[in-house]
């Protein structure tokens, strides 16, 4: 979709989330040369794609999208539509995640999603597709979850890893202008065709609701790269994943809509280490009297709603609140690591500590090692089919999962196939 350029300055009484902006105040000399400082800072820890890099990064998704083409083509023939049919069928690879919003770093993977006409289903995909794709020499490492809450297939394409999802629309064909942020787009889909589409939707929301996309990307790239090196990146232990932190940076954006990066990453502390959990930070009002009846987060309506400790709602509709897997603990140690950012921002504002101490890495083993004299290594063996998450253990014969409560994070996790 056509996204609106950013907007190179805000006024009062102009809103772009739910209520209005904190200030609107304009970069300062300082703000400028602390954001000159942080892009310093960023580079040093290699956090940006080469151009090189992102030129590969184009051509293979040039490539990809050239064979999703021909596969639809192909497989409408098969199902009885003419060349003249087939060929204006349309169909396209969408991108989402951290290359959508253009904070990708370099080895990242991306995440796609195949978009096809109603004809073709998603047997057709997790069948002909990934034939078509393991006959594919660029191809390596390709492995299908057809049976997955979002259906996926994981591949290497030309050295690059690659996340395919699919989608099919209640469409003959596919224009090439396709607004996927329609909600009409899902109407007569089930529920696996509307979850694939979820994060193209979502994406193109948050870049849709942040005034300076410049601004948004560089603060962006800021705090994913301090929640990893502090211990808390990470969705499946009970921390937030990519999209989360995408969402607080873009609240924190309309909040302080004309700042620079540096002040928004300042600002960012200063807002969540003073949140009123479980009060949900939303980047727009929830949908009202939608006719499609798809389920939403709404503590109102559903019990269990109640209960979610950290809600971060999606924008899109049906909105979800994408940090369900926070525990107390986790919580808890995410409250400790915004106050601690906080706090060396106001510093790095004085002059008295600079960007590197933002992002000193935490050693869960020096932590705990100093505080009690002693820690505990748990090491669990088993092939990586076995393993359903690496924060629990799952019990193949009651499909039961023990969760565990993290009281400290994980300085490293890895799992090994054998």
């Amino acid at each position: 979709m056509a996204l609106p350029s950013s907007v190179p300055e805000l006024t009062g009484g102009q809103v772009l989330g739910v209520t209005s902006a904190i200030s609107y105040a304009l970069p300062k000399p300082e703000d400028k040369k602390l954001t000159h400082e942080l892009t310093q800072c960023l580079e040093k820890h290699d956090v940006f794609d080469s151009d090189s890099g992102l030129q590969q990064r184009l051509l293979v998704l040039g490539k990809l999208n050239e064979l999703v083409k021909r596969w639809i083509y192909d497989i409408s023939i098969v199902k009885g539509k003419s060349e003249a049919e087939a060929k204006v069928t349309g169909g396209k690879i969408c991108t989402f995640g951290s290359y959508r919003l253009g904070v990708h770093g370099k080895g990242a993977d991306i995440d796609t999603l195949v978009i096809a006409p109603r004809h073709i289903d998603r047997s057709d995909f997790f069948h002909s597709m990934k034939e078509r794709l393991e006959d594919c020499k660029e191809v390596k490492h390709l492995r299908a979850i057809e049976d997955a809450y979002v259906p996926v297939i994981k591949l290497e394409f030309d050295g690059i890893e690659m996340d395919m999802l699919f989608a099919r629309l209640a469409l003959s064909n596919i224009p090439v202008n396709l607004d996927l942020l329609d909600i009409n787009m899902l109407r007569n889909l089930d529920h696996k065709c509307v979850r694939s589409l979820n994060g193209c939707r979502v994406t193109d929301a948050i870049l849709s609701l942040v005034p300076i996309h410049e601004n948004f990307k560089l603060a962006l790239r800021a705090i994913k790269l301090w929640a990893k090196r502090r211990g808390i990146y990470s969705n499946a232990l009970g921390f937030l994943g990519g999209v989360s932190w995408s969402m607080l940076v873009a609240r924190t954006c309309q909040l302080y809509p004309n700042a620079v990066a540096a002040v928004i990453v300042q600002k960012f502390f200063f807002v969540f280490s003073t949140w009123n959990w479980p009060n949900p930070v939303l980047l727009r009002k929830m949908d009202e009297n939608v006719e499609l009846d798809l389920p939403v987060w709404d503590p109102r309506i559903n019990p269990s709603d109640k209960y979610h400790l950290m809600p971060i709602i999606t924008p899109a509709y049906p909105q979800q609140n994408s940090t369900f897997n926070v525990s107390h603990s986790t919580l808890a140690v995410m409250k400790e690591e915004f106050t601690r950012g906080r706090n060396i921002c106001n510093d790095i504002a004085l002059g008295k500590k600079c960007w590197d101490d933002l992002f000193e890495l935490f050693s869960f083993f020096f932590l705990v090692s100093t505080l009690h004299g002693y820690y505990c290594h748990c090491q669990i063996t088993g092939t990586l089919s076995q393993m359903d998450w690496p924060g629990g253990i799952q019990d193949t014969n009651s499909d039961r999962k023990i969760r565990i409560q993290w009281w400290y994070r994980f300085s490293s996790c890895q799992l090994q196939d054998f």
